[in-house]
């Protein structure tokens, strides 16, 4: 895989895909700071994406986040490419640079981010999606030579 020579400007959206529900956080490149958003609850492919483009209309981003699961020795996880798949819907959906970007460890770091916050248990179910969307989106900006175009 090669890394993007690309970089975008303004706000970005990244999202952390998952069967049931996704995650979505929120950020712009001047302050390259990530900040939980939403979640979206619903599993019918259409819901997602009208929920998806309301939230590109609000936001208008310049580019996309989704985070790429693997396994913790880097092979593909058996959601990786059910997210690949759901990278280029957005990236033809919508027509927005959409970047990958390894998502390994960014729940569990979701989940110690909002214990500190003093939510545990089953308070987190509700957020821990867009805060492990906010872990994919503040590693881009950390480094986002780790990400590759979709």
């Amino acid at each position: 895989m090669l890394t993007s020579t690309f970089t975008p400007e303004g706000t970005l959206l990244s999202f952390d895909f998952g069967t049931k529900r996704i995650g979505i956080a929120v950020g712009n490149t001047l302050l390259r700071r990530a900040n939980p958003l939403t979640t979206i609850n619903d599993e019918k492919t259409e819901a997602r994406f009208a929920a998806i483009a309301a939230l590109l209309n609000e936001w208008q981003p310049s580019a996309l986040v989704v985070g790429l699961p693997s396994n913790d020795d880097g092979t593909p996880h058996e959601l990786t490419a059910l997210c690949r798949r759901f990278a280029n819907r957005l990236k033809g959906r919508f027509n927005l640079p959409t970047i990958l970007l390894d998502e390994r460890y960014t729940s569990l770091a979701a989940s110690a981010q909002l214990n500190e916050e003093g939510i545990h248990g089953m308070k987190q179910k509700t957020l821990i999606d867009q805060y492990a969307a906010q872990q994919i989106l503040q590693a881009y900006f950390d480094e986002p030579a780790a990400g590759i175009l979709a």
